[in-house]
């Protein structure tokens, strides 16, 4: 399949569009989000792609890739054509569902496909596999008329490309729906056809072809799901995204085979699945019985007789085959034989198939039919291996029992036994726990879903049972050992210390299927054991060598590790987990003043590491609303290690001045060099415009002559006498169109910046900054004159700074609630003179804002020079203390940096981040909308959403009325679902030892802390590249 991404806009100005853009073709199933329930163009057709990698949708930004739509290759049809596909359309129907979590091989997505009635009285809807996928589902059908009925998988095929959906035909009551009936008998080469379906989620398409081949093997599509042990038939149709499931019809109205896949490479091939296996699950579950699925645990694949002559087929058995099935040209040859199987150590790859219980045998459909039907019994396999008859008895497995059916959700993540599917992908015996959802504590580095546990705490995980009783038994905030491999690479283990989080995911629970409801329902296993008390660990710091001062060297003492992991996506900050270096600046009461990109907000868990061997909690003590830096503080009781608190320089460090750089690399490494100061400027990150987040504003950013600042993130700048003159921080930049990544800066940040509120926090008390509600630029004297600054004020200025002429001019204000007096604030292109009588010249002179609730300003507007009386605003409530977690959408009230690339909040209700394979996905409910209205009714706040939302009953339709970031007003209508996603609170209370609680609102009940249903919310940001963590 051919994957193809496109460079994408920040933010689209309006909804998720719908409208197809060409040459984009996504990879299968892998889809961007809908609009108000309908899908933009995508592509739920497999495509053939045996070398690229799926490419996963970023989540933040609302561009999306989307397909070319496919038209009807005939202009006019036939009249019997026309009277069999009038016949033929009121049955198919567009499904369009969500894929609500990652299982197996199926990532969490949204998407769209067909399918058509096979059974009208019961309500039964046969489609593919990969569309009911083999977990979770949640979706409902529309048929030819635009009626809407919801819809439920009561069965999803092991290995082959088919599942069925229920649906209630009472339901429908404009539309006579009748069955098409499955006839695989009717399938031939030359058969002329027509693939009935929905052409990319717009409309109906229909698509003329003839079958030209019975007898090609499944196609591959990579890692994920892929059919295998079948044959598949193939024609050239053109079949779009959307299409799969759709009927493949002959001219007498029959369903002759299943659309299933397709490649986009120009050959315009399409592949169908044969409808004897469908036509024999639907009769079973028409009876009443079960559908039995046999299996001997190995592949087969069709290959000519001329291949089969090289591997050792003798004239005999090659005549015997012939002169049986005339037709044929093909025998059935073993590819992968799985280790621990019913075939292991009986067949080989390379043997080929002659008899099954005395039967000749050449052909998928009579495999299948006997091994289906000898279910837990032993079946005589004749074969052939290099020229030699050979004979074997060979015990017929329940292929539903190697089909997971159940999985775990504990710390975060979720993990199921592997399944028949992944095993045979990378040739592996078909046991062990399968990550599926690799989030929360077992998000390993390296590599994304795909591991499989070995131990867990020393003790082995053979299966999800033994895994189960395995974290029962560890309690919260513990650190245990992990060995693990990816499938991937099964010759490494890979060794992993997690921090078991059972607090923000405090519930064990396993979800198992119910094909009675279509629904997965959720067992609680057991409360977590509450953390182990910590007691006080020792610990010796690393001697830095080969610096010129002694006092250098002994900063070494000063640095901690710090983790951050935050488990909702708040205030726009686009990862779940991150890592970097501290600087302890009061080892007495535990202080340590750390990056803001690293600890954006305080809906976390910060892990400190102290001298490589010693692990504390810490807590989020203050985070500075401007200058890019947060204090978090740990327990100094617990720590028995020589820390160093680093003595902070008063003294302002300046341009051209040496310097000792001592900093951390990507690796958790320490670095040194002597350097140089090269330049002290007001840091001017670019905003993000896709999804605003914490940027640094009005402060002055350091930057050295040394190679080393680059590959540092953390550090330090000291003076010889080993005072600290700078911090050195990352800064988090803007997305780049380009790479889709995050940009980040290195960058010093002057200690006597830090001093007053170090100062505060040092005496106990919480520091109380007042803030200018207006980001600052500064600008050349040129500028400065042309716009209207007098020569008076210009000789000040270079009086008042020989070092560097500079004025700031206003160049954008921070929206503030209420009234505003405009008469008396500052506006963008106003000119800053002075403040309090202070000619201001350099950024750090504009911290007078920080304590003054009033500043007495001169400016500069319009070419004349005035005096006001600035008023200053509390930073008080500048931080996130509320956020909501509805249908998959994370709603808060609009953070600072909202506020900042904003000059009007459309509500309090902003949308933060959502969550794949969720309603708001579906439906479009994007990042950087404003939630107005719901059902009508005004949602100024979230106190009045959640009340309004509660009063909508589970599994309805309700009417949003949002407005973008860049006041396009919109309408959405959305269905609630509060099994998979129920309505969850999150609000800050220092009451808590976590420091928020947490409240549940399902299907009219409030529980304190998580409900009994639900998934893990996971807004991960899947394209945000590798990160590497030190191991401590």
């Amino acid at each position: 399949m051919n994957n193809t991404t496109t460079n994408q806009s920040p933010r689209s100005k309006r909804k998720a569009p719908s409208s197809p853009e060409a040459g984009a073709r996504p990879h299968k199933q892998l889809r961007p989000g809908p609009v108000n329930g309908r899908m933009s163009a995508g592509d739920n057709t497999p495509d053939m792609d045996l070398e690229e990698s799926p490419v996963y949708v970023e989540e933040e930004d609302d561009e999306y890739a989307r397909l070319q739509p496919v038209y009807s290759t005939t202009t006019q049809e036939p009249e019997a054509w026309q009277r069999t596909i009038e016949k033929v359309i009121s049955n198919v129907v567009s499904i369009r569902f969500c894929q609500t979590c990652s299982f197996d091989t199926d990532p969490a997505l949204t998407s769209e496909a067909t399918g058509f009635v096979v059974d009208a009285e019961r309500g039964y809807i046969l489609t593919n596999r990969h569309v009911v996928g083999s977990g979770p589902f949640w979706g409902f059908v529309v048929f030819d008329n635009h009626e809407e009925v919801d819809a439920y998988p009561v069965y999803r095929d092991p290995v082959h490309d088919f599942g069925i959906l229920r649906f209630d035909p009472k339901a429908l009551h404009y539309i006579n729906i009748e069955s098409l009936e499955l006839r695989p008998d009717l399938a031939k080469i030359g058969v002329e056809i027509r693939v009935v379906g929905n052409d990319a989620g717009e409309k109906l398409s229909i698509l003329s072809g003839f079958i030209s081949r019975l007898d090609r093997n499944a196609p591959e599509y990579g890692e994920g799901y892929s059919d295998f042990n079948t044959c598949y038939y193939q024609a050239n149709a053109a079949a779009s995204g959307g299409s799969s499931g759709s009927p493949v019809v002959n001219i007498d109205g029959y369903a002759v085979a299943l659309q299933a896949g397709g490649r986009s490479d120009g050959a315009s091939t399409d592949y169908f699945l044969p409808l004897d296996r469908p036509l024999r699950a639907l009769q079973c579950i028409q009876q009443g019985k079960p559908v039995t699925r046999g299996d001997v645990q190995c592949q087969f694949l069709l290959k000519p007789f001329d291949e089969c002559r090289r591997l050792g087929l003798t004239a005999e058995w090659e005549a015997l085959a012939r002169k049986t099935f005339p037709k044929e040209n093909n025998m059935l040859v073993a590819e992968i034989v799985l280790p621990e199987g019913p075939s292991y150590g009986k067949l080989q790859e390379g043997d080929i198939l002659i008899k099954v219980n005395g039967e000749l045998v050449t052909q998928f459909i009579r495999l299948d039919e006997i091994l289906d039907s000898n279910v837990g019994q032993s079946i005589k396999i004749q074969l052939q291996r290099g020229g030699k008859d050979m004979e074997v008895d060979v015990d017929v497995g329940n292929l539903h029992k190697i089909t997971p059916d159940r999985f775990i959700s504990v710390g975060g993540a979720s993990f199921h036994d592997i399944s028949y599917q992944q095993a045979r992908l990378y040739a592996v015996a078909c046991k062990g726990v399968f990550v599926c959802e690799a989030t929360g504590s077992f998000r390993f580095d390296g590599a994304d879903n795909g591991w499989i546990i070995n131990t867990v705490a020393g003790k082995e995980t053979p299966d999800l049972d033994a895994f189960m009783d395995v974290m029962k038994a560890i309690p919260d905030r513990a650190r245990v050992v992990v060995t693990h491999k990816h499938l991937r690479d099964l010759h490494t283990v890979h060794t992993s210390v997690i921090h078991v989080d059972r607090h923000w995911s405090a519930k064990m629970k396993m979800a198992i299927r119910n094909d009675e409801t279509g629904l997965w329902d959720f067992v609680d296993l057991g409360d977590p054991l509450p953390p182990v008390p910590t007691v006080p660990q020792s610990g010796s710091f690393i001697q830095l060598q080969n610096t010129t001062h002694p006092a250098v060297a002994d900063l070494v003492r000063s640095f901690v590790l710090v983790s951050c992991t935050m488990p909702v996506k708040l205030d726009g900050f686009p990862k779940n987990k991150k890592w970097g270096m501290g600087l302890v600046i009061d080892a007495d009461a535990g202080l340590v003043v750390i990056s803001r990109a690293i600890v954006p907000h305080d809906l976390c868990d910060v892990d400190i590491t102290i001298a490589d061997t010693i692990f504390v909690d810490g807590k989020v003590v203050f985070l500075h609303p401007l200058q890019n830096y947060a204090v978090i503080q740990y327990d100094p009781k617990l720590v028995e290690a020589p820390v160093l608190s680093a003595r902070l320089s008063t003294e302002q460090i300046t341009q051209g001045s040496s310097t000792n750089f001592i900093g951390y690399n990507r690796m958790g490494r320490v670095v040194h060099a002597t350097t140089t100061v090269t330049e002290i400027t007001p840091v001017a990150i670019p905003a993000n415009s896709g999804a605003p987040r914490y940027r640094a504003v009005n402060v002055d950013a350091i930057t050295v002559d040394t190679n080393l600042s680059n590959q540092c993130g953390s550090g330090v700048l000291v003076a010889p006498d080993g005072s600290v003159q700078a911090l050195w921080l990352t800064y988090l930049g803007e997305r780049s169109p380009c790479t889709n990544r995050d940009e980040e800066y290195h960058l010093g940040l002057a200690t006597p910046t830090l001093l007053p509120v170090i100062s505060q926090i040092q005496q106990g008390i919480a520091p109380k900054l007042r803030l200018l509600s207006v980001e600052f630029r500064a600008i050349k004297m040129l500028q400065a004159r042309d716009m209207g600054v007098p020569d008076e004020w210009i000789r000040k200025v270079t009086e008042a700074n020989k070092t560097q002429h500079q004025l700031f001019m206003v160049s954008n204000r921070t929206f503030e609630r209420g009234d505003r007096d405009q008469q008396n604030a500052l506006l963008e292109g106003d000119i800053v003179l002075s403040l309090n009588g202070q000619v201001i010249t350099r950024v750090s002179e504009l911290d007078v804002m920080y304590s003054h609730e009033v500043l007495e300003a001169e400016i500069v507007r319009v070419k004349e020079v005035t005096r006001i009386r600035v008023h200053t605003v509390a930073a008080d409530d500048v931080e996130t203390d509320h956020a909501v977690s509805f249908c998959g959408a994370i709603l808060q009230r609009p953070h600072h940096a909202v506020r900042q690339q904003i000059s009007k909040l459309h509500s309090e209700v902003y949308v933060s981040a959502r969550t794949r394979g969720s309603p708001a996905y579906q439906y479009g409910l994007a990042p950087t909308n404003f939630v107005t209205h719901v059902n009508d009714r005004p949602t100024p706040d979230l106190e009045t959403f959640i009340a309004t939302v509660q009063e909508i009953p589970d599994n309805t339709y309700f009417r949003l009325r949002a407005c973008t970031f860049d006041s396009v007003p919109w309408v959405v209508t959305m269905k609630k679902n509060e099994h998979y996603f129920p309505t969850v609170e999150w609000i800050k209370d220092p009451s808590e030892a976590s420091g928020w609680r947490r409240k549940t609102y399902d299907r009219g009940e409030v529980f304190e802390g998580e409900g009994p249903d639900g998934l893990h919310t996971n807004t991960e940001d899947a394209d945000m590249g590798e990160e590497i963590t030190p191991t401590s």
